[in-house]
């Protein structure tokens, strides 16, 4: 592989890895996200009567 093909695949590589951990970090690391978390039995679709 040239040396063109070495960057542009760390570069993605790199770029896709640190995406994830971000995202990871943000999921992780909210302080309200307990708050958030709901279960089948919490959603009301309103079709039952």
């Amino acid at each position: 592989m040239t040396l063109g093909g070495w960057v542009v695949m760390t570069l993605s590589a790199g770029g896709m890895t640190a995406l994830l951990a971000w995202c990871v970090y943000r999921v992780m690391s909210d302080p309200q996200a307990t708050h958030k978390i709901h279960s089948q039995a919490d959603i009301d679709t309103r079709d039952k009567e």
